[in-house]
């Protein structure tokens, strides 16, 4: 039962989905008949839209036409025709981008942005409210933009130069006529549309007339001639025909930038006159509805005394100096005025000097600056002179002397001069030996004088001092300069103790490295082989050392390298051979006579084992000698392979008859040499046996017994160990 209604739904969802489903492709925006157009054509902006979806006639299509940013036109149809909105009469202010933008059923697209230009814009119209005025009359403009839409800004010319208007509105201004005259007035408008400005032309001129004000300022001053400093001016300004105008009028009355009265109709005022110019301007300004009107003259007003000076004696004072200050009017008439009537005083009171007598004054410079004015006063009229501000210099102090850098014999170096107080110029003085050697003016304070000498002996430099002047009557003069000269490295040489000998392994050496320079001089040890310093020693005195035990590894070019604050040499190259220690020398031979001597006894050895071999002839003895059996392997493995021999001694025994002649002991014997297989059985005879056998030549055959008398063991010979 559930399943029928889900099944359904299912489907009048689908047809649903399927009836609603849309797409817009394409949404288009074009201007008819074209993007650029003259004023008053009617423009066609149609938007043409493309869209995909089941039922395209049922739809309802939301259409928006926007102009920049804004909203221009909104309209809702179900119609699929292109949509179109008209631009009747097209203006300047309709200029701009254009876009259309489709909502369909919540689906939303905007065409690309058209841009639209009109061109040509009407020609103003101006309008005055009078175009003959007097002056100081206002007058109306009116500038009309006939069809003119958008934001619009009117402006207002009077003889091609932009127009200061007392008020106005929209379109319409309101000016005040001032000059006297014919003026062309003419109006233009612009056009904004953000962020361009369009700009019309100009209108028709409209002249416009302008009368002169019939009021005008009256000026009378008395007397006029022949006026001297202090005579009282009589002066009158005021408005001719006032009665007639009726006008509401405003005076003022000035010379220079001083007023001196003002007022409606008429003002009058008496004055002082004075000297500030060899002549004086005085004005009447009239000012009437805005207008404003101006009369001057001038006068001549004679000094009765010039403004005072004041000079300072001597010109240039040191701090404590007495000084001299004098007040004086250089200029004064003396057919008005009486010089003793002239009277000299110094400002400020609180810094008094002494008046020595009329218009001269006494005192002592200060340690600071101070100013002073002088006043000149006579019929009332006073004058001030100009500030005069005394600088009191300030002696200068011993001046020190020093070097800069550091001096190297044979080479330029400047000598610097300094005092620390002293007002500039200061004028600096090297002397050398009572002798003037160069002069110097430093115009800075605290900066030095240069001086540059140079250095041709070792004590040179403490012959120099220093003179300072900056005008005072007592010279400072400075010590006697002190400084150290530094002798430039001139040689080095490396030498080695021992100096003869034998250098071998083992042994210690020094190599000592002399030089001339000024100390303190750096010393450094080098090797041909080696790139870096072997050692690096600072020393005061004329020469160093370098001590150390050789070994073999030693054997190279040594040098030194001195250097001081100038420069620095390098010394000869000195060779060392390290020979062989003499413990090593002593063994060569040893082993030598060692060896011979191990040499010498294996071949007395051998000698020895020769002679062993060997047995003296001694009568009727025989006997075999053997080595001796090994008594372990490894002397068993070490005999040779040479066949053994064995030797037979063969004794012959006295005879019988005694007619023969005995034998002599030791003689008549036979060796045999038995030779016995090495391959045979072995011998156990001991090494040094003797078998003796009994061979009779002389006996006969059946007789085989011996007497003891017969074998005397005393005639054989003694074994050979």
């Amino acid at each position: 039962m559930g399943f029928l209604p889900l099944f359904t739904s299912m489907l009048l969802f689908s047809w649903t989905a399927l009836n609603t489903a849309l797409k817009i492709t394409e949404v288009d925006l074009s201007i008819e008949p074209s993007a650029t157009v003259n004023r008053s054509t009617n423009v066609t902006l149609r938007c043409k839209v493309k869209v995909l979806s089941f039922k395209n006639d049922e739809l309802n299509r939301v259409y928006t036409i926007y102009k920049g940013e804004r909203i221009i036109y909104s309209k809702t149809t179900n119609s699929s025709e292109d949509f179109l909105y008209s631009l009747l009469e097209a203006r300047v202010s309709n200029n701009g981008k254009y876009k259309c933008k489709v909502n369909i059923m919540g689906e939303m697209k905007t065409s690309e942005a058209a841009m639209l230009t009109v061109t040509g814009m009407s020609t103003p119209i101006l309008v005055l409210s009078k175009a003959n005025v007097t002056e100081g009359e206002s007058v109306r403009a009116t500038c009309f933009a006939p069809d003119e839409t958008g934001s619009l800004l009117f402006s207002f010319y009077k003889d091609s130069k932009e127009m200061d208007v007392v008020s106005g509105t929209f379109n319409t201004v309101t000016f005040i006529a001032k000059s006297v005259g014919d003026h062309a007035i003419h109006c233009s408008y612009s056009v904004f549309i953000m962020p361009n400005l369009f700009k019309s032309q100009q209108s028709k001129t409209v002249t416009l007339t302008v009368e002169e004000l019939s009021l005008n300022p009256v000026l009378k001053i008395s007397p006029q001639d022949n006026i001297y400093e202090g005579d009282t001016l009589k002066i009158t300004c005021s408005v001719s025909d006032f009665e007639k105008d009726n006008q509401a009028s405003y005076l003022l009355l000035s010379q220079g930038s001083e007023i001196l009265k003002t007022g409606n109709t008429s003002v009058s005022v008496n004055w002082t006159a004075h000297a500030r110019a060899p002549e004086l301007t005085i004005e009447c300004r009239l000012y009437v509805r805005g207008v404003e009107k101006v009369i001057n003259k001038t006068v001549s007003v004679t000094e009765l005394f010039s403004v005072p000076t004041l000079k300072m004696s001597p010109p240039k004072v040191f701090q404590g100096d007495s000084i001299s200050l004098t007040c004086k009017s250089e200029i004064l008439s003396r057919d008005r005025l009486d010089e003793e009537k002239l009277i000299y005083t110094l400002e400020p009171p609180e810094d008094p000097m002494t008046q020595q007598y009329k218009g001269v004054f006494t005192g002592i410079a200060k340690t600071i600056d101070f100013s002073y004015t002088c006043t000149a006063v006579a019929n009332g009229i006073k004058k001030k002179s100009k500030v005069l501000t005394i600088r009191p210099k300030v002696p200068v102090s011993a001046p020190k002397i020093w070097v800069s850098g550091i001096p190297i014999l044979g080479k330029k170096v400047e000598i610097l001069c300094l005092s620390d107080t002293g007002t500039p110029p200061i004028t600096y003085t090297l002397w050398k030996t009572n002798k003037q050697n160069q002069v110097a003016t430093v115009q800075e304070f605290l900066k030095p004088a240069n001086f540059t000498v140079l250095i041709s002996e070792p004590g040179q430099l403490n012959e120099y001092l220093c003179r300072a002047s900056n005008g005072d009557k007592k010279l400072q003069l400075s010590d006697k300069l002190q400084s150290t000269i530094i002798e430039p490295m001139t040689k080095a040489h490396l030498m080695v103790l021992p100096v003869s000998g034998d250098i071998s392994e083992g042994h210690s050496v020094t190599l000592i490295c002399s030089f001339i320079g000024t100390p303190p001089v750096t010393v450094r040890w080098f090797r041909d082989s080696h790139p870096n310093a072997l050692e690096t020693k600072t020393t005061n005195i004329n020469n160093t050392n370098y001590p150390f035990v050789l070994s073999k590894e030693h054997s190279d070019k040594y040098y030194c390298k001195a250097e001081n604050r100038a420069n620095s040499v390098e010394s000869n190259r000195v060779s060392l051979e390290v020979g062989m220690a003499m413990w090593k020398k002593l063994l060569i031979p040893g082993t030598i006579i060692l060896v011979v001597f191990s040499v010498v006894m294996v071949g007395f050895v051998l000698f020895i084992r020769s002679r062993r071999g060997r047995v003296d002839r001694t009568p009727e003895s025989v006997w075999s000698s053997r080595k001796p059996e090994a008594e372990t392997d490894d002397e068993i493995s070490t005999v040779s392979n040479e066949p053994e021999v064995e030797y037979t001694e063969v004794v012959h025994p006295r005879s019988a008859d005694s007619t023969r002649n005995p034998l002599r002991k030791g003689t008549d014997t036979v060796y045999s040499e038995l030779q016995n297989s090495p391959h045979g059985a072995a011998d156990h005879h001991d090494y040094g046996s003797v078998k003796y056998v009994d061979l009779n030549r002389d006996q006969q055959p059946g007789n085989t017994q011996h007497s003891t008398e017969a074998l005397n063991y005393s005639d054989l010979p003694a074994p050979v160990d």
